[in-house]
C-alpha cells in the first residue's frame, strides 16, 4: 500500500477555549458550527464566522448536572428551524436543545446509568447506556427499551439503511433491525468504544485493544489500523477515504488505506475527533481545549500561535519527565530497598527527591550498592542531530540489507521507544514483525540496554506488557501489592447519639402541634411522653443491649409518629429509629413491622417527596445502620434501585453531613454487594460511587467513602473493567493531588490496581 503521494499535513486551524475541563464530545452541525460538550457539565456551540472562517463561541447549553459526553445534530426542521441538539450525560438523562434560543427542550429520562451515545434515527432518538440497554424516544416518550449488551454499551450509530449498529464493553459490535440483531461482529480483544461509518465500503471501530478496524457489514474485517499505544476512544471518517483516531495516548493519528500519515500530537488524552465537510478536522482534548486542524494553506493559524502551540507541547512533555524509560513519579520510593535483590548485579531504580537513582544488588553483602543517578537524555549542552529539519536526540543508520538502502531512523530519549519503532515500521512500509529487533537495536544504540522500560506500557498487538531483553522476569522482583486503604471489611454505622437534645425536639414539635387546633389530635398523651424516655434510656445503656427488650407498643408508638407527624416534624422521631436499629431486640421488631408493612420504603418515599437537610440526613442514616443486621441484607438489595434513586440528589448536597452519610451508604452497599457477588448492583454502586469522586467542592470524608468502595469493587467485586470504562484513572489522578492525606493514599491505592490490570 503506497502512501498518497499528493498527502499534505493538517496544521493547526484555531483552537476553541471556554471549557473548564476536559473536552469530550464533538458534534459537527453542518455548515453552520461545532457543539462540543465537557467534563464541565456544559455543551458549547461555536458559530462559524464566515467572512473570517473564525469559530466564536455563541451558546453555552446548561442543563446537565454531571459530565456530558455523546452529542447528535437534528438539522433544521419545523419544530427547530435553526436545528437542536441531542447529548447524554453521565446524570443517566438525554436532554434536546433548542438551538435558536439554547434552551433545553426535552428531558428523556429511563437509563439508569450513565449515556454512552445517542443518535437520531429517523424522527426518533436512540440512546445507550452503561446499563446495557439501548432505548428509542418518540419526543420524550420511550417507545422501546431493550438490553442489548451483556455488559455496557459505549456508542450507538445510526445507519443510512434504518439499521443500527452498537459498540460494547463485551469486545463485540452489535448490528439491529429494529431490536433484532442481525450479526454479531467478534475480532477486537477489549472493549469497543468508538464506531463511525466508512462511505460505501462499511463500519470503523476504535477499541480499548489500541486498534482501529474496518469491516464489511458482512463482517469481514477488511483493515486493522495499527499504531496507538493505548486506548483508541474515537475514530471518523471523510469521503475522501481518510480516517482520523483519538487516543489516550495524546494524539490523534490520521490513516489513509490502513496506514498512518500523520501523528498530531496534543497535551493530553484525545477523546473525541470528526471530520468537518471540507476535510478538516476537530479534536476535542483532555487539557478543555477544542482544535481545528486543516490541510488548506488559507486557513492554517498565525506563526505565534503555532510557536505556541509547540512550547505548550514540549513543556507538557517535560512535565511528565521520564528517568530511564519510567515516569518519575512512578518510580518507587526509597522503601524498595528494603526488599533484598533475587541475583547479583540485579538493578532497580527509585524515586530520590526529583531524580532517579540506580542501585545493583550485591549478592555477597546482602546489600544494595548506589550506582549514581540516572539521566534522561543529553543534556542541552550536547549537540542535538537533525534529520528533515527538526531536532531529535539520535538518528541513526539502519541497514536492512537486500541491497535495500540504509534508512534514517530518528528517536528522542523521551518516546516510547515501542511507539517510535511502530512509527518507524510503518512510514518505511517494513513489516511489523521486525518490532521486537528495532525495540533492541534502539535500546542498546541509545545505551539503554540495562534500563527498565516503563512497565505501564501495554503492547498493542499482544495485549501484555512489553518483554524488555536483559531485566529479570517481573516476578522476581514485584512482591503481591500492598494497599492501605482496601478492600473495606465490614459495616459502617452511625450510632453515636444526643438523646436529651432528641427528646427535647420531641417535646417541643409536640406542643407545636398541641397549641394549634387543627393539629392537635396528632399530639401525643403524657404517657407516650414517658414511654418515649424509656425507650432512650433503653438505647443509652449500651451495656445491657445483650439482655435488654424493648415491648411491640415501642416500636408502634414510633411507627405511628413517622406515620401521622407533619413531614417537617419527624427528624427526630427517624433518628430514634435509627438507634433502635442497632439494639439487638428492637432490630428484631423493626425487621418484623417491616416485612409486614415495608415501613422503610414509606419512610423513604416521605422524606423524599418534600426533602428537608434534616429527614435526609437521618433516614440516610437509618438506612445505613440496617446493614449491620444481616436480616436486612436481601431488602436492602431488592430495594436498591429504589433507594439510590430517592437520595440520589444528596452527594452534591450543600449538607457536609447529608454528602458524607450518602457516601457511607455507598459504601456499605459496596461491602455487601461484593460479598452477594451481584455485578449489576455493584456497577450501579460503581456509577454512584463515581459520582461522588468526581464531584467538585464535596467533603473530604464523602470523597474519601466513595474513593475505598471504588477501590474495594475493583479489587474484589466483579467490576474492575466497567471502572476502567469509566477512566477511573483519571477521577484517581485527581484525587491523588488531594491536601488530604487518607484521600491521596486511597488513590495511589486505585493507581496500584490500575497498573495491574
Amino acid at each position: 500500500m503506497a502512501m498518497d503521494i499528493d498527502f499534505v499535513e493538517y496544521r493547526l486551524r484555531c483552537q476553541l477555549r471556554g471549557h473548564e475541563d476536559d473536552v469530550r464530545g464533538i458534534c459537527v452541525c453542518e455548515n453552520d458550527g461545532i457543539a462540543t460538550s465537557s467534563r464541565d457539565r456544559t455543551i458549547r456551540f461555536w458559530s462559524l464566522d464566515k467572512t473570517n472562517a473564525a469559530y466564536t463561541s455563541s451558546k453555552i447549553l446548561l442543563g446537565h448536572t454531571s459530565f456530558v459526553g455523546p452529542l447528535a445534530w437534528i438539522p433544521p426542521n419545523e419544530q427547530f428551524p435553526e436545528g437542536a441538539l441531542i447529548s447524554g450525560g453521565m446524570d443517566t438523562l438525554v436532554l434536546v436543545w433548542d438551538l435558536a434560543t439554547g434552551e433545553k427542550v426535552q428531558t428523556l429520562r429511563g437509563h439508569k446509568m450513565q449515556v454512552t451515545g445517542v443518535t437520531l434515527d429517523g424522527s426518533d432518538i436512540v440512546s445507550s447506556s452503561m446499563d446495557c440497554t439501548l432505548r428509542r424516544w418518540k419526543g420524550e416518550q420511550q417507545s422501546e427499551v431493550w438490553e442489548a449488551h451483556k455488559a455496557p454499551i459505549q456508542v450507538v450509530r445510526s445507519l443510512h439503511t434504518g439499521e443500527l449498529i452498537t459498540g460494547s464493553s463485551d469486545s463485540t459490535i452489535k448490528l439491529w433491525k429494529g431490536s433484532t440483531c442481525t450479526h454479531t461482529f467478534s475480532g477486537h480483544t477489549d472493549t469497543v468504544r468508538g464506531l463511525a461509518i466508512m462511505p460505501d465500503l462499511g463500519i470503523l471501530s476504535a477499541s480499548h485493544d489500541a486498534s482501529i478496524r474496518l469491516w464489511a457489514l458482512t463482517g469481514e474485517v477488511l483493515l486493522e489500523m495499527v499504531g496507538h499505544t493505548a486506548i483508541v476512544y474515537s475514530v471518523d471518517a471523510h469521503k475522501s477515504g481518510f480516517v482520523v483516531s483519538g487516543s489516550e495516548d495524546g494524539s490523534a493519528k490520521i490513516w489513509k488505506d490502513g496506514v498512518c500519515v500523520q501523528s498530531i500530537e496534543h497535551p493530553g488524552c484525545v477523546w473525541d475527533v470528526k471530520f468537518l465537510e471540507n476535510g478538516d478536522i476537530v479534536t476535542a482534548c483532555s487539557d478543555g481545549v477544542a482544535r481545528v486542524w486543516t490541510v488548506h494553506p488559507d486557513k492554517i493559524a498565525e506563526a505565534s500561535e503555532l510557536e505556541a502551540y509547540a512550547s505548550l507541547l514540549s513543556h507538557y512533555k517535560g512535565s511528565r519527565k521520564r528517568v530511564g524509560g519510567l515516569k518519575l513519579e512512578e518510580l518507587p520510593g526509597l522503601e524498595a530497598l528494603q526488599v533484598p535483590g533475587t541475583k547479583d548485579g540485579q538493578t532497580i531504580v527509585v524515586r530520590e527527591g526529583d531524580n532517579g537513582v540506580a542501585y545493583a544488588w550485591n549478592m555477597k553483602e546482602q546489600k544494595w550498592d548506589k550506582i549514581g543517578e540516572v539521566v534522561d537524555g543529553p543534556d542541552d549542552g550536547m549537540k542535538r542531530t537533525v534529520l528533515n529539519g527538526v531536532q531529535y536526540d539520535y538518528v541513526f543508520d539502519v541497514d536492512i540489507g537486500d541491497g535495500e538502502p540504509i534508512r534514517k531512523l530518528p528517536y528522542n530519549r523521551s518516546d516510547n521507544v515501542y511507539d517510535t519503532a511502530d512509527k518507524w515500521l510503518l512510514k518505511e512500509n517494513l513489516p511489523l514483525s521486525y518490532r521486537q529487533q528495532v525495540v533492541e537495536f534502539i535500546l542498546q544504540n541509545s545505551g539503554q540496554k540495562d534500563l527498565m522500560l516503563d512497565s505501564s506500557f501495554r503492547d498493542p498487538y499482544t495485549g501484555s506488557s512489553a518483554y524488555v531483553p536483559g531485566q529479570p522476569s517481573k516476578s522476581a522482583v514485584s512482591s503481591k501489592p500492598t494497599f492501605k486503604h482496601i478492600p473495606k471489611k465490614g459495616m459502617l454505622v452511625f450510632d453515636a447519639a444526643q438523646f436529651d437534645g432528641i427528646l427535647k425536639k420531641i417535646s417541643e414539635f409536640n406542643n407545636t402541634l398541641r397549641s394549634n387546633p387543627d393539629q392537635q389530635s396528632l399530639s401525643i398523651s403524657d404517657t407516650e411522653t414517658t414511654r418515649l424516655g424509656a425507650i432512650a434510656k433503653i438505647l443509652k445503656d449500651t451495656s445491657y443491649y445483650h439482655s435488654s427488650k424493648f415491648s411491640d407498643e415501642d416500636i408502634r408508638l414510633l411507627l405511628k409518629l413517622l406515620k401521622s407527624w407533619p413531614v417537617s416534624m419527624i427528624f427526630p422521631v427517624i433518628d430514634v429509629l435509627r438507634m433502635v436499629i442497632l439494639h439487638p431486640d428492637g432490630s428484631t421488631l423493626v425487621k418484623r413491622a417491616n416485612d409486614e408493612n415495608d415501613t422503610f420504603m414509606e419512610l423513604i418515599k416521605k422524606v423524599t417527596s418534600s426533602p428537608l437537610p434534616p429527614n435526609l440526613l437521618t433516614s440516610i442514616r437509618v438506612v445505613v445502620n440496617l446493614f449491620k443486621n444481616s436480616g436486612f441484607h436481601l431488602w436492602l438489595q431488592k430495594h436498591r434501585v429504589e433507594i439510590f434513586d430517592a437520595f440520589a440528589s444528596c452527594y452534591s448536597s450543600s449538607n457536609k453531613n447529608v454528602q458524607v452519610s450518602y457516601s457511607t451508604l455507598v459504601l456499605n452497599y459496596a461491602v455487601l454487594l461484593i460479598e452477594k457477588k451481584d455485578e449489576e448492583g455493584q456497577a450501579h454502586v460503581l456509577s454512584a460511587a463515581l459520582e461522588i469522586a468526581e464531584g467538585e467542592a464535596l467533603e473530604v470524608d464523602a470523597k474519601y467513602r466513595a474513593l475505598v468502595a471504588i477501590g474495594s469493587l475493583m479489587l474484589e467485586g466483579l467490576v474492575k473493567k466497567i471502572a476502567l470504562d469509566f477512566e477511573v484513572g483519571s477521577v484517581a489522578k485527581l484525587a491523588k493531588a488531594s491536601k488530604d492525606s487518607k484521600v491521596s493514599e486511597v488513590a495511589a491505592d486505585i493507581e496500584t490496581l490500575i497498573k495491574q490490570t
